[in-house]
């Protein structure tokens, strides 16, 4: 009889601890839009610098790979040139990236500029 009664508490305690956790939906979900907002910021700012190096390091492996040309250094301009391969491919994920997260936070946006007109 005690175990019952322990298991019909822990049940109504379980039951209302879930319908909390569904409960505040009218402003969380515009906090949540803005957090969601605040990461594809940060994220996107970590692209763009990402990207800014890839681009130095390009440039970077171009001088090399002229000068390796000029030298007659076949074995360095074939290393230059799969280095500049793997850099470039580095660049159009990033690129990739960059976009998918502008893509997200335009979504994200309108997520909270819809919660905003639902408020009023």
């Amino acid at each position: 009889m005690k175990k019952l009664m322990y298991l019909a508490c822990a049940s109504a305690l379980l039951a209302m601890g879930s319908t909390y956790a569904q409960a505040p939906a009218g402003k969380g979900d515009a906090r949540e839009d803005n957090r969601e907002i605040r990461k594809d910021n940060r994220d996107i700012r970590e692209d763009r610098r990402d990207i800014r190096r890839d681009k130095a390091d390009i440039r970077e492996d171009r001088r090399e790979l002229r000068r390796d040309m000029k030298a007659g250094d076949k074995a360095a301009v074939a290393a230059d040139r799969k280095d500049l391969r793997s850099d470039r491919k580095d660049l159009r994920r990033d690129e990739k990236d960059l976009r998918k997260d502008k893509r997200e936070r335009r979504k994200d946006v309108r997520d909270r500029r819809e919660d905003r007109k639902e408020g009023k």
